[in-house]
């Protein structure tokens, strides 16, 4: 009786297709542009501020020094701007989530008079500028002695019509018949919204927690309206007074760029599975 051995076929890597060649080039490509701009600020911030303006410029330094992060530390309150900036970022990022969650679970399964007038406001908020409604803003904060303080840079940016949008679309996804069982069992609406929305909401509410976060961190315009005090100066607006005061001086502008950049960075880095799962769950994807 003759045995069979058994053959093992060898799986040949399969060689790459003209497509996926093209695709990994311009995705390099895509990559080294948006690159190339963080690390020319990196290089930059290691130089003097005599060689920072050299013509013709250069990529590397040729003597390498921290001195433009000395000087930073030195003629600014880092720290201070910075503690400054993450109290209202964490602020508003908590209002606009409470806010924009119940908002848009309301919109979702409540029905009430005035529901299609009052999502049409909010659908209205999406078509004005920020810059626009500055001077309604300031005026209604500083009647409400609200300017020079931590609320008065919080509250103004607690309007969140592209989020209660974002989680309203998510909301409408879920199906009702997870939330009529759990009426039926008993559970009131608090508890169905809390013990069953909220946790399928996870991925669309890091979205839209990361996107505020973000955006409240660069927000320029309305802190450095309705602020005179310079211990309640942000991270934007503390590094730009450092630099009318002392001049365009390029080594010290490009590292408190990276200084202001680096949570959006680290953010970005830890984060990016849920900004594009997010994404892929807000319903907005496929419209």
């Amino acid at each position: 009786m003759t045995t069979v051995t058994p053959t093992r076929v060898r799986s040949r890597r399969s060689s790459w297709t003209p497509s996926q060649i093209i695709l990994t080039l311009l995705g390099t490509a895509v990559s080294a542009a948006f690159l190339a701009p963080l690390l020319w600020a990196l290089f930059t911030s290691l130089k003097s501020e005599t060689e920072a303006v050299e013509v013709p410029p250069h990529w590397l330094p040729e003597h390498w020094t921290g001195q433009a992060w000395k000087a930073l530390f030195d003629t600014g309150n880092i720290t201070n701007w910075f503690v400054n900036s993450l109290v209202v970022s964490v602020c508003v990022t908590s209002i606009v989530l409470l806010v924009s969650a119940l908002a848009g679970y309301g919109f979702a399964r409540t029905e009430f008079r005035g529901k299609a007038v009052l999502m049409g406001v909010v659908m209205a908020g999406l078509m004005v500028s920020p810059a626009v409604l500055g001077v309604p803003l300031f005026t209604t904060v500083q009647q409400m002695g609200m300017v020079d303080t931590y609320w008065g840079m919080i509250l103004p940016q607690c309007a969140p019509a592209a989020m209660v949008y974002i989680l309203y679309k998510f909301f409408q996804g879920i199906p009702r018949e997870l939330e009529e069982a759990a009426f039926i069992d008993g559970a009131g609406r608090w508890r169905v919204f809390f013990t069953i929305v909220v946790p399928l909401a996870r991925p669309s509410l890091a979205a839209v927690g990361i996107f505020t976060f973000i955006a409240s961190w660069n927000n320029f315009l309305w802190p450095y309206m309705v602020t005179n005090n310079p211990d309640l100066m942000t991270m934007p607006n503390g590094i730009a007074t450092v630099m009318n005061s002392y001049g365009i001086q390029w080594a010290q502008l490009m590292a408190g760029g990276l200084m202001a950049g680096l949570p959006l960075i680290i953010v970005f880095v830890f984060f990016q599975r849920q900004i594009v799962a997010g994404v892929a769950h807000t319903g907005l994807a496929g419209q």
